[in-house]
């Protein structure tokens, strides 16, 4: 599996440098992501630019990347470009749960954005 992270202070990039997000993959990008909010990335932006084609099992590990991020920080897909797993966001209805963000620049102003907020509801409570 090729891949790519672009860790700073806030958020990190982890850019899938694969065509396919299928069941060949998917454990090893599983665990990259248990990896990662292990390692404590609050924030989590994935680039899938070179991505073409997703199965069932590609959707299962952005699924697991949502949930463990969800209640903790941000998980934020970019560049959903190519038309065939657009189309099986769009039928699995997963567009509705899924934070899917144009670019990487917009996909960072989001997550920096989210944890402002986070940080102020946080002073709130104090």
């Amino acid at each position: 599996m090729k891949i790519s992270l672009d860790k700073k202070e806030k958020y990190s990039i982890l850019k899938l440098e694969e065509e396919n997000l299928n069941s060949v993959i998917a454990p090893d990008v599983k665990s990259e992501f248990v990896f990662l909010r292990n390692e404590g990335v609050v924030n989590l932006i994935f680039d899938m630019t070179d991505v073409k084609y997703v199965d069932s099992s590609g959707l299962s590990a952005i699924l697991t990347a949502n949930r463990l991020w969800n209640g903790y920080g941000s998980f934020v897909m970019t560049h959903v470009d190519h038309p065939a797993v657009k189309k099986l966001i769009e039928i699995s209805r997963l567009e509705t749960i899924l934070t899917i963000i144009p670019t990487v620049q917009e996909s960072i102003d989001f997550v920096m954005m989210e944890e402002l907020q986070r940080e102020l509801t946080k002073g709130e409570e104090d």
